[in-house]
């Protein structure tokens, strides 16, 4: 029997180190997940700070592009050189320039297109003079272009005049 309890009592030791060993290894863990849920508040908290800050710069950056854009809608030149491209361009030109901020320099511009893109299109539905008139509407198109970078109002040759006094509405 002695052997029986000397085994009971090596069993309860065991059983005691075993014990003592699994709360060591719970205190462990409970230390670390302590240490990780700290960390995470802080990555919480930094990441946080920085979602701000780049809130903030988004912010600024956009009120600048805001205003940038705003200046460049105004400016008369900008439109006229916008009416130039496609007839998409023309009708946007058309959009910026209608209301209380009408640029004269940019209905100028938004005439002569308009009329280049009539001489083009009537022109270039004739089949015999149809290469020509591509050319023609080509030439003219790069002409006003030029003024419009340029900054000066310069009618195109032949129809020019007409095409302000026809379109003045725009």
């Amino acid at each position: 029997m002695s052997d029986e309890k000397s085994l009971g009592d090596d069993l309860n030791d065991m059983l005691g180190d075993a014990k003592e060993g699994a709360k060591k290894a719970a205190d462990k863990a409970g230390e670390f997940a302590s240490d990780a849920a700290d960390k995470a508040k802080e990555f919480a908290s930094d990441a946080k700070e920085k979602a701000s800050e780049f809130a903030d710069d988004a912010k600024e950056k956009f009120n600048e592009f805001s205003d940038d854009a705003k200046e460049v809608m105004s400016d008369g030149k900008n439109v006229a050189i916008i009416a130039h491209i496609t007839l998409i361009g023309w009708i946007i030109a058309l959009i910026m320039n209608s209301g209380e901020k009408k640029s004269e320099f940019a209905s100028f511009y938004i005439r002569q297109m308009l009329g280049i893109f009539i001489i083009g299109f009537i022109l270039g539905i004739i089949p015999v003079i149809n290469l020509f008139a591509w050319i023609l509407t080509l030439i003219l198109w790069i002409m006003s272009l030029v003024g419009a970078i340029g900054g000066k109002k310069k009618p195109i040759f032949l129809l020019g005049e007409q095409f302000q006094d026809w379109f003045k509405s725009l």
